[in-house]
């Protein structure tokens, strides 16, 4: 098979690390890559938004599967688009993305079918929000309603930092489109921790569960970020708790978007916070994680591409999925300044020592190759993932 991955993160370098695994493959290809699956892919010079462009190449190139990372070409409808020529790619439609693309379908979502979620209310107008933010009063959590690379909800501990999120979303307009709407919602206090699954619409194959750390400084201190490292198993998430998880959530909501004729067929990612008062979603991802997909990847034991195929194919419920016992943990290192400003181009050492280390695997996030050398290229711009040992 010929296989093409969008993307160029650290979850695309997990993806090309363990689809390379597969014996099926003859050719892999990572658009647009970066240094790290440059060693294991052909990179191709395509952003991962440009759909028409990607489709072409999938075309020329006769690429049998398409697997796509990031959530914005998703939300976009690149499966739609693939579909339409023929062509077989992994992931969503856009109907079924909007689950990410807009806070406030997921939240009416779940309203509709009780779903368990934090309460809420959504605005189009800032002076509305603030208005209900005097009724409501503080902590309080604001988001913007579309895509913002997991920087757009913002916890805000007194009225004052929560006038100001509305007046960053809504006025300053700093996440552009995505802060057309606001959800306001209550600030639940507990831990999060990420259960994800493959479904063909029909069948859920869960996950191991997961944490990740989106704050930029320990002790969850500073700005949310995409994610600064994750584990997985979650120590949170007991055999219990997942199995009511998978029934309340999971499941409930594959039979709510089929109900609501937006079949759900790829990777479906609940960011749950088990709460005092229960757990409870605070968002979907339509999506594998970043980082979360590093650790998890790893634990898996089975060929990967069986496993898309078989979601495509709506024969999930056959598929071998088996996952090692031993945890495992990815660290992210960040360039100063990130999820702000920071600069580009520095050299990165130690690459191949740390890469010769056994059962450690670096991955690729904000990496280029210039010249024989590997530069940071990013804010997130590694993922140092192992298991624990034996």
């Amino acid at each position: 098979m010929n296989i093409l991955v969008v993307g160029g993160g650290g979850r695309e370098h997990a993806l090309v690390w363990k689809i390379a695994e597969s014996p099926l493959v003859d050719r892999l290809f990572c658009a647009p890559g970066n240094a790290g699956i440059a060693e294991q892919a052909e990179c191709v010079d395509i952003g991962a938004e440009e759909v028409l462009r990607l489709r072409r190449f999938a075309r020329e190139n006769a690429i049998d599967l398409t697997v796509v990372g990031p959530e914005a070409p998703l939300v976009k409808g690149i499966v739609d688009a693939f579909e339409t020529a023929g062509l077989r790619a992994f992931g969503p439609s856009q109907q079924a993305a909007r689950i990410e693309g807009s806070k406030v379908f997921a939240k009416q979502l779940m309203q509709r079918h009780s779903i368990p979620t934090a309460e809420f209310r959504t605005f189009t107008a800032p002076e509305r929000a603030k208005a209900y933010l005097d009724m409501v009063g503080a902590p309080i959590v604001v988001k913007a309603d579309g895509l913002a690379a997991g920087k757009a909800a913002i916890v805000c501990r007194t009225l004052e930092e929560a006038y100001e999120a509305v007046d960053r979303i809504m006025i300053r307009n700093e996440f552009a489109d995505a802060g057309a709407q606001v959800v306001v919602e209550s600030c639940l206090r507990g831990e999060e921790a990420s259960m994800i699954a493959f479904t063909d619409g029909r069948t859920l194959a869960v996950m191991p569960s997961c944490q990740d750390h989106k704050p930029i400084y320990d002790g969850d201190r500073g700005p949310n970020t995409g994610g600064m490292g994750a584990y997985s198993p979650a120590p949170l998430i007991s055999d219990e708790l997942a199995a009511q998880l998978e029934r309340e959530v999971l499941v409930q909501t594959v039979h709510a978007m089929n109900r609501e004729d937006k079949p759900y067929r790829g990777v479906l990612y609940a960011g749950i916070m088990v709460a005092d008062e229960g757990p409870r979603v605070l968002e979907f991802n339509c999506r594998l994680g970043d980082p979360e997909t590093q650790p998890l990847l790893m634990r898996l034991e089975s060929d990967l591409v069986p496993v898309l195929l078989s979601t495509l194919d709506g024969t999930l419920e056959d598929a071998d999925i088996r996952w090692s016992e031993r945890p495992t943990c990815c660290v992210v290192m960040a360039s100063g300044g990130y999820p702000l400003s920071y600069k580009k181009g520095y050299p990165i050492e130690g690459l191949e020592e740390a890469g010769a280390m056994d059962d450690v695997v670096v991955f690729h996030a904000g990496t280029r190759l210039e010249d024989g050398q590997v530069l940071t290229n990013g804010g997130r711009v590694l993922g140092v993932t192992a298991p624990r040992r034996p």
